[in-house]
C-alpha cells in the first residue's frame, strides 16, 4: 500500500507559489506519502521539473498529471505527459485521454470550476471527494456523487503553497509503480484520508 496526494500545483501553475525543488524535499523528508501527482494548470512542464529533482531518490515517486480547464469545469488526468490541443473542450479532452490510457478525474465538482452535476454525462474514472481547499459541506457534495455514479472518491489536497501541502491524501493498494496505481485507482482499490483537522475538516 502506498499513500499518495494526487493533486498538486506548482510554480508552473500561475496561481501557485511551491517550489518544485521544495516540494521534492519535503516529500522526501514525509515519513509516509511518497507519492504525489503534479496536476499543474494546462501545463505539463512542472511535472518534467519536479520528476528531474526526484530522480535523486529511489523510494518517492512522481505521477505525471495536468489539470485542464474545459468550459464546462476542471479535470484532471493522470499519466499523460503531454497536453491536448487547443481549444479544450471537454469531449476532445476525454478522448485524448483516453487514447492514452489516462485517469480522469472529476477536480472539485462543486466548487468554482467544477462540473457539478454535468460530471454524470461523461466517461470519467474518480470523483475528487476529498479537497484540501473545499469546504466539508462541498467535499461532502461529491462524496454524494461519486456514491450516485458508482465511481472512486479520491483526495487531493490542491495545494497552491507550502502550507497546504500534506493535509490530505489517498491510501492506494499499490506498489510504488505508476500503472500499477493508476490501475489500482480504476479499479477502486483507494481510500481517501486525512492527516490532520484544519479549518477545512
Amino acid at each position: 500500500m502506498i499513500q499518495a496526494d494526487l493533486h498538486i500545483h506548482t510554480q508552473y501553475s500561475s496561481d501557485s507559489t511551491i517550489n518544485p525543488k521544495t516540494l521534492v524535499e519535503q516529500l522526501n523528508a514525509h515519513p509516509t506519502i511518497k507519492v504525489i501527482a503534479i496536476t499543474d494548470h494546462n501545463t505539463v512542464e512542472g511535472y518534467f521539473k519536479v520528476r528531474q529533482l526526484a530522480e535523486a531518490y529511489t523510494d518517492i515517486l512522481i505521477i505525471p498529471g495536468v489539470e485542464i480547464t474545459t468550459s464546462l469545469g476542471d479535470l484532471i488526468l493522470l499519466g499523460v505527459i503531454e497536453m491536448p490541443s487547443q481549444p479544450q473542450n471537454i469531449n476532445d479532452v476525454i478522448t485524448f485521454a483516453r487514447e492514452r490510457d489516462a485517469v480522469i478525474i472529476v477536480a472539485h465538482p462543486y466548487r468554482a470550476y467544477g462540473l457539478g452535476t454535468a460530471a454524470k454525462k461523461y466517461d470519467v474514472d474518480a470523483i475528487e471527494t476529498l479537497n484540501g481547499c473545499s469546504p466539508p459541506q462541498v467535499n461532502k457534495l461529491a462524496e454524494n456523487l461519486a456514491r450516485e455514479m458508482h465511481l472512486p472518491g479520491v483526495a487531493g489536497t490542491d495545494a497552491h503553497n507550502v502550507e497546504e501541502l500534506w493535509t490530505v491524501y489517498n491510501e492506494i493498494q499499490a506498489p510504488l509503480n505508476t500503472e500499477a496505481i493508476l490501475k489500482a485507482i480504476r479499479g477502486g482499490m483507494v481510500k481517501t484520508s486525512s492527516t490532520k483537522k484544519s479549518i477545512h475538516f
